[in-house]
């Protein structure tokens, strides 16, 4: 289970290793086991990722965009090809399971990759008619960007915030989380071996102190960070403080409304993707199930029913559908709020323990948990566990449940499951989300802004709007008469 890459950093096209750095061991969820020791990017080595960046962001930034997009292009396709060997990556980094990584990880970054590379050469400003003269805006790339990953989707991550940066002429410095660091590194390895000119993303490993460097560092101008809430508002504190632009896709709470004319099957599809999908890590998760009262028991049995045939197991199992958590840390927050939620007065209605995992016994497992009884006051369906433990809660009516739903500091994601379209755009526009599904969870695709409001962030990934987010807009006034003077 060995998974020691080259080097643990990646600057200016070639591995780069330095002892000196704080000690960083990757360990497998499953067992527990160590299987690679990194080492923290040094001060020596940000000064180093940095400058390569601003160097070669200059060239590339001049480019025709269409220059630019074959290169995307061709990291495309090498993606593709390494489909498998990311996949195991992303299954050794963060025990998720095999059949979840085979399909998705390379596949949603291949994507990025592909629709970033097709509309960057006419992704352009705009002219604007002033009588007899006229004015143009240009997109300008806005120089050297900071990308700080989470640990969940680690390659997904990374390219997310990668490609729509180099599509726009920007170079990137990223940093993942120290939890799951591998994969971006097998993303360096294909950017050079598409022929992206060196320096133009680097991959520095470490903890907070080397993400704060880097926001803080005079030479970058933009971070995008994908992580918690109070993380979040450091990072944009900091860059806030400094003038830099800054995205933040960060955590929530969020939740699904299950109407009483809904399809129970495919509800309980829905609902059980937003809350063990991942073993639960995903930010966009809806742990807060609110079922109308009409059709509340005969849904949380289907639940339960379906819940009872999640297979949990070895991550490199096919028939596997659900690993461990990614850390003994995670394992035991999420243990805690298990017994929060008991302690409060929901009532465990399935799960909530650790499974006997024979020749496994060191890795961080949980079962898939479901809660009832839940009340909106509960620090179960208010604040962020990131695992597998689902809320559940009963509505009567439309106008009380889009009230409750939004009683909340957070605001990613939201879900709707009913067979009364008009109902279901008019919740989804009252929902306080960035996101929002109906009759569907949690899919990403890229053509599509992915962001949150209020607590859960500021700026947009995925689409064009990323885009927006990682470009400036300089506008040029063309005089075509005479200056017109009071002097």
């Amino acid at each position: 289970m060995r998974a020691q890459p080259t080097a643990s950093h990646y600057i200016d096209g070639e591995y780069v290793e330095d002892e000196a750095g704080a000690t960083l061991q990757v360990v497998y969820p499953a067992t527990g086991e160590v299987i690679a020791t990194l080492h923290a990017a040094t001060p020596a080595l940000i000064e180093r990722a940095v400058a390569a960046a601003k160097r070669a962001q200059g060239e590339w930034g001049a480019l025709r965009p269409i220059e630019r997009a074959r290169i995307l292009r061709r990291a495309h396709d090498l993606v593709r090809e390494r489909n498998d060997e990311i996949a195991r990556i992303e299954s050794l980094d963060t025990g998720r399971a095999v059949s979840e990584t085979m399909y998705v990880d390379a596949v949603s970054v291949a994507e990025a990759l592909e629709f970033y590379s097709g509309v960057i050469a006419s992704y352009n400003g705009q002219s604007i008619s002033l009588g007899s003269s006229f004015a143009y805006t240009q997109r300008e790339p806005l120089g050297v960007c900071v990308g700080i990953g989470a640990w969940n989707y680690p390659f997904q991550g990374a390219g997310w915030k990668s490609a729509p940066a180099l599509a726009a002429g920007n170079a990137m410095v990223f940093k993942p989380s120290e939890n799951s660091p591998l994969s971006a590194l097998l993303l360096a390895e294909i950017y050079r071996d598409a022929g992206l000119p060196n320096g133009l993303f680097n991959v520095l490993q470490g903890f907070g102190n080397v993400g704060h460097a880097l926001v803080a560092h005079p030479d970058t101008a933009k971070v995008s960070l994908t992580g918690s809430v109070p993380t979040g508002k450091k990072v944009l504190g900091l860059a806030g403080s400094m003038m830099k632009h800054g995205t933040m896709e960060l955590g929530g709470k969020s939740p699904i409304i299950v109407f009483d004319d809904a399809s129970i099957d495919n509800a309980a599809s829905g609902v059980l993707m937003a809350n063990f999908y991942s073993t639960g890590q995903i930010c966009t998760n809806g742990t807060r199930v609110f079922l109308q009262r009409a059709i509340h028991d005969q849904m949380v049995e289907k639940i339960t029913e379906r819940t009872r045939n999640i297979k949990i197991g070895d991550p490199f199992d096919p028939s596997v559908t659900m690993g461990p958590l990614v850390s003994q840390a995670q394992q035991s927050k999420v243990r805690s709020y298990i017994d929060i939620g008991k302690e409060e007065g929901a009532v465990l209605h399935y799960g909530g323990g650790i499974p006997n995992m024979q020749g496994m016994e060191g890795g961080f497992w949980i079962e898939p948990t479901i809660f009832t009884q839940v009340t909106d006051n509960m620090r179960l369906a208010r604040e962020e566990i990131f695992g597998p433990v689902m809320s559940i809660l009963a509505f009567d009516t439309e106008e009380e449940v889009i009230a409750r739903a939004n009683d909340t500091e957070f605001g990613l994601a939201g879900g709707v499951f009913t067979q009364d379209i008009a109902r279901g755009h008019r919740v989804a526009k009252r929902l306080e989300a960035g996101m929002v599904w109906i009759n569907n969870y949690n899919l990403a695709p890229v053509e599509v802004p992915f962001g949150g409001v209020k607590s859960s962030g500021v700026g947009r990934e995925c689409a064009t709007a990323a885009l927006d987010h990682y470009t400036q807009i300089k506008s040029v006034y063309v005089e075509a008469d005479q200056v017109v003077s009071v002097f």
